[in-house]
């Protein structure tokens, strides 16, 4: 691959847009810069870290930016690694661990591009040394003895399932250095001699590369490296992240499904006017000085990247009323689905409605919705006002612990598509007696 003095800059840039494994956070914090320090690429620990990459290296083993891309990822993980798991010495069953993880969690997360790298600069390793690269086609099946079997094994744990971690990786190693298997002489990729005890010379992770580093740490949770780490971040830490993570990961779920169903229903009017205009872009050969990565991108491609163009695009007015049940049960939905209608304003009558026993307007402030209401919940007074202002579309959000309506009431507002979406501690059973269509939402994460 040959390189500039931009490559570099460019390919970090891209990284950061990108953010493989949380990386932006450490990739932010680090000047970069060619070094024949370090053999192949590493992150100094120091007031101001720099991310030194070995040129030489780069120009004879990576044939495309993508491979030099899988370095720096490669190195990024071998920094997190010493992070959270510093102690001491490693020993040479650990490093050829934590590189087979590494390289399998960058082969499985980001694909044969990216460990094409590690394919070709392993291609001649064995014994236990050959994890550090993919499996080919011809290796995947059972082999003729019982250590081939168990690299057979380890291989399909590691780059196709992600069953092992680096600690099962460390036991094979050191079984077949007990049966007289040495571990190879290839350097490995990353800054390994860091962490090799006697002489070393790594710092402590401090300042800056530290918060990065536990920032990063918070979103990728180690997910995929060990069984469970013994220092660093302790075990009782990790599974209370990981508690919280899960939560985070549930409101999320809850959150797109119930946006989901929004949508499908806050129908804006195709009949009207074209009023309103919304951001979006077209994309040309010429550079525009909004596109950052196309910019980065001219400075070493002989040929001009397709840059982004921004322009307004004219949409409809919306035609879909939202009505909003504020009884106090919904007091727990109610300021995630207000955060959710927020995002769909573009397609949302004005003003939001809010009922109780009678409807009135409300509007959104800070977050939260604003309306002068009364108790009870009554559907009688919203397809009442739905038959007085006939708008084409209609949701209305509530517990569904209403009054029984009548035919007449409901046929009332029968010229509006009206769609009802229910609490999951709510009853639709009112609803669907009336006629009136519903959706159920998840319960909310406590």
């Amino acid at each position: 691959m040959r390189t500039t003095a931009h490559t570099l800059p460019a390919v970090v840039r891209e990284l950061i847009d990108e953010n493989p494994f949380a990386c932006r956070a450490v990739l932010q914090v680090v000047s970069l810069g060619w070094s024949t320090e370090v053999p192949t690429a590493a992150v100094s620990c120091e007031a101001q870290p720099r991310l030194l990459v070995n040129r030489g290296f780069v120009e004879s083993h990576c044939r495309t930016e993508t491979e030099l891309k899988a370095l720096l990822l490669h190195e990024f993980l071998h920094v997190l690694l010493r992070h959270t798991e510093s102690r001491g010495p490693l020993s040479d069953e650990q490093h050829i661990a934590w590189d087979a993880v590494i390289n399998a969690l960058i082969h499985r997360s980001m694909g044969p591009e990216y460990s094409a790298l590690m394919s070709r600069y392993y291609a001649e390793e064995t014994g236990v040394r050959r994890l550090l690269r993919p499996p080919r086609e011809r290796e995947s099946g059972r082999g003729r003895s019982a250590e081939e079997n168990l690299i057979s094994s380890a291989w399909q744990g590691l780059y196709v399932t992600g069953r092992l971690v680096a600690d099962d990786i460390e036991g094979i190693a050191r079984d077949l250095a007990r049966a007289g298997r040495g571990f190879g002489e290839t350097l490995l990729l990353g800054d390994h001699d860091a962490a090799r005890g006697a002489g070393a010379t790594e710092k402590p992770i401090t300042g800056a590369l530290r918060e990065a580093l536990d920032r990063a740490l918070s979103t990728m949770n180690g997910s995929g490296i060990w069984r469970e780490p013994r220092t660093g971040v302790l075990a009782a830490e990790l599974t209370s992240l990981r508690a919280m993570q899960q939560h985070e990961s549930d409101v999320r779920l809850w959150r797109a499904e119930t946006l989901a169903v929004l949508r499908r229903h806050l129908s804006p009017d195709r009949r009207a006017a074209k009023q309103l205009e919304a951001d979006a872009e077209y994309r040309l050969p010429v550079l525009g000085a909004s596109d950052r990565r196309a910019f980065a991108r001219a400075l070493w491609s002989p040929l001009i990247p397709d840059s982004a163009w921004p322009h307004a695009a004219p949409l409809a007015r919306a035609s879909a009323q939202v009505y909003l049940d504020v009884s106090g049960s919904m007091h727990a939905e109610m300021p995630h689905i207000v955060a959710l209608l927020a995002r769909l304003g573009g397609m949302i009558r004005r003003p939001f409605w809010a009922f109780s026993d009678t409807v009135v307007p409300a509007r959104i402030e800070d977050g939260r919705l604003v309306a002068d209401t009364t108790g009870g919940t009554s559907m009688r007074c919203v397809l009442q006002h739905l038959a007085k202002t006939r708008p084409r579309a209609a949701v209305v959000v509530t517990d569904g612990w209403i009054e029984p309506l009548t035919s007449t009431e409901v046929k009332a507002a029968a010229a509006t598509r009206l769609h009802a979406i229910v609490t999951r501690e709510g009853s639709p059973f009112a609803l669907s007696k009336a006629g009136i269509p519903y959706t159920q939402l998840r319960r909310i994460p406590a």
